[in-house]
């Protein structure tokens, strides 16, 4: 076991693996966010809240700040063939590309229709919720676009909010109000449908409604086996909820877990979610990232200076967690593995 990377340097007993138990500070430490400043291991603000935790907490790394500037970034995606970063800046209605090389950050795409949400589909094209066009876009090779989901039953899509993609083709997505409730991130108008979770069905194009009784369906994932499906509530139920997914269809939906922000007891709604090898879920929550174990119970928080909106795990091994954070992107080595397409 060495100094910096073993459990030894972790807060608590290494001998018993008790966990930690000073009083959680809910906010994020004073540091110098520019790496000016170096910060010494471990990174206090990687938090276990239970010994679970401590097997993904890597010893000597420190949280980055990759990027600063934009005005609420969201739905971050990891390229693998082409080793890069893309994630939205809604109100700036952009795209933002990171490459891994040499952390160079540009604009990938403008106008971007205010994407939110971003994932890959298994063969590498790049889909988009647009809060702006109301829709589900796919961008082809060849630099046109394909609608994906647009209307349900005749009428308009809300603003497509966050996206995924399932071994058989489908593409399932949320369909909350937030883009049409102003024109900040898109553009205001009255809703025509009821917010709920869609299925679309890539080769058919047939769209199936799942699950309608949220008012704020936000994010989604897979466990790691394709058995489950998790959406984030960011409405009046402020929860995740699982469900058992059967073909195309999903039964038992439950409360997975209702979020907290540690040391204050606030409520801490998740916003966009991924999952790891293991089934533990990663969220965008106060007071940064929460990550919930697959049998409901917080077990870590990565605490950051501004709101955490979406998560996403990157880099040739899938153990970078890349954190869309209001105006920053921030990164954070972690000893667990993605476990889809993000």
């Amino acid at each position: 076991m060495t100094a910096l990377g073993g459990l030894s340097a972790l807060t608590g007993n290494a001998l018993t693996g008790a966990a930690q138990t000073p009083a959680i500070a809910p906010k994020a430490t004073m540091r110098d966010w520019s790496g000016q400043q170096p910060v010494q291991y471990p990174d206090p603000d990687v938090i276990a809240l239970d010994n679970r935790f401590r097997r993904y907490m890597v010893g000597n790394t420190v949280i980055k700040r990759l990027y600063t500037g934009t005005l609420w970034s969201e739905g971050p995606a990891w390229n693998g063939v082409g080793r890069y970063l893309v994630w939205s800046d809604i109100p700036n209605n952009v795209q933002m590309r990171l490459t891994e090389e040499n952390l160079h950050v540009s604009v990938f795409r403008n106008p971007s229709g205010y994407s939110n949400g971003n994932t890959f589909d298994f063969e590498g094209r790049q889909l988009s919720c647009e809060h702006g066009n109301r829709r589900v876009a796919r961008y082809e090779p060849n630099g046109t676009v394909t609608v994906i989901a647009d209307k349900f039953q005749g009428k308009r899509l809300n603003s497509p909010n966050d996206i995924v993609v399932h071994p058989d083709g489908s593409i399932w997505f949320t369909d909350p109000t937030y883009g049409i409730q102003g024109d900040y991130e898109g553009f205001k108008a009255p809703k025509e449908l009821k917010e709920a979770v869609y299925r679309v069905d890539s080769k058919t194009g047939q769209m199936d409604m799942v699950y309608d009784g949220m008012d704020g369906p936000n994010g989604i994932c897979f466990s790691p086996d394709y058995k489950k499906l998790y959406v984030a509530d960011t409405g009046t139920g402020r929860e995740i909820r699982v469900w058992d997914l059967d073909g195309k269809t999903v039964r038992n939906g439950k409360r997975f877990v209702q979020l907290a922000v540690p040391g204050s007891g606030a409520p801490a709604a998740a916003d966009g979610i991924r999952c790891d090898v293991d089934g533990n879920v990663w969220a965008g929550a106060l007071p940064g990232v929460q990550v919930i174990a697959p049998d409901g119970q917080p077990i870590g928080i990565i605490r950051l200076p501004e709101n955490c909106a979406n998560v996403c795990f990157g880099g040739a091994k899938r153990n970078r967690l890349y954190m869309a954070a209001s105006q920053s992107l921030y990164v954070v080595y972690v000893l667990a593995t993605g476990a889809h397409i993000t």
